[in-house]
């Protein structure tokens, strides 16, 4: 599988690159940054770290969007840590971002490789949607898309109503979802199952390859985010999980259903909004996307903490 990741590094998003390189037979082509839990210049420099420690350096960054297309932008270090990485980045990568931004990189490799790669996006959606808005075959160049975002049936996280990502760019992720993509969304009904609690924690931290060490220095932080909010020691593991569902579709059920996303209300902009009744006829000229719903929690853990104990690349 030869993938493109564009994505916000993020605690999650660190992990989600190391999920992918413990895997046999994939291929990163190319990453992209945008803004989301932290700049988009620092999420380039923290991609570059990750992609160090599992030996692909070799892989080429570009630094995206810098801010949403309608709104301020807004960032998570209060979740992150202050350099997204749980204030443990550490020195400076050796390598530089490519003077290619993100939206360049995206559509040449798309012409460059039609119905070869799949997206794996993991922040908000403002370079995918300036790439479509650039190259309108995207939907077709792409082999599939899969976006971790939204809550279509459950509360969000960053409103009550919202999930963070669609938030930080309501109009780019209703501009991605209605484009026509082979698209999976990975939103909250899937990932509230992909919890990583104490036990797994403290088998992390048992083991000592470097990607160990690093993701439970990193989870450090993250941890101590969420434990006041639930009261246990445990942690959501979101971007890993979309990296697991783009790799092996069978491990999430999911409805195929049309998303739209909320742009106006006061309340609810950026939210989600798909056609749950069931008894009304649900055709629309939207496309439907794919949502991830029910989701195998114990085998998706199982295989995250084999990939975070691997020493090499290709070693799960």
């Amino acid at each position: 599988m030869r993938i493109v990741l564009d994505t916000d590094p993020g605690i999650d998003d660190a992990l989600a690159i190391l999920y992918l390189a413990a895997q046999r037979d994939v291929e990163l082509v190319g990453v992209g940054t945008v803004h989301g839990n932290v700049p988009a210049d620092i999420a380039a420099e923290n991609a570059l770290r990750v992609l160090e420690l599992v030996g692909w350096g070799d892989v080429p960054v570009a630094v995206g969007a810098r801010r949403p297309m309608a709104q301020p932008l807004k960032t998570y270090e209060y979740v992150h840590g202050d350099d997204g990485l749980g204030n443990v980045a550490g020195p400076k990568p050796k390598g530089k971002p490519t003077a290619e931004s993100a939206v360049e990189q995206l559509v040449r490799l798309a012409r460059q490789h039609p119905g070869e790669l799949d997206l794996l996006a993991l922040g908000p959606l403002t370079n995918v949607a300036i790439a479509l808005l650039v190259e309108p075959d995207l939907p077709e160049l792409l082999r599939s898309v899969v976006v971790m975002g939204g809550a279509v049936w459950v509360p969000g996280n960053a409103t009550p109503h919202a999930e963070a990502n669609i938030f930080n760019d309501p109009e780019a992720a209703d501009l991605v979802l209605g484009a026509g993509f082979d698209l999976t969304l990975v939103g909250l009904e899937a990932t509230a199952h992909a919890i990583a609690d104490a036990t797994w924690l403290d088998e992390l931290a048992a083991h000592d390859s470097p990607r160990a060490r690093f993701a439970t220095g990193v989870l450090g932080h993250y941890v101590g985010f969420y434990e006041p909010l639930v009261g246990v020691r445990q942690c959501t593991l979101y971007d890993p999980l979309a990296a697991a569902i783009l790799l092996d579709p069978a491990l999430a059920t999911c409805r195929e259903l049309p998303v739209h996303v909320e742009l106006r209300g006061t309340h609810t902009r950026g939210t989600t909004v798909a056609d749950l009744r069931g008894y009304v006829d649900t055709t629309s000229e939207r496309p439907a996307v794919k949502i991830a719903a029910g989701l195998d929690s114990a085998e998706f853990l199982d295989r995250m903490l084999g990939a975070l104990r691997a020493e090499t690349v290709g070693a799960p």
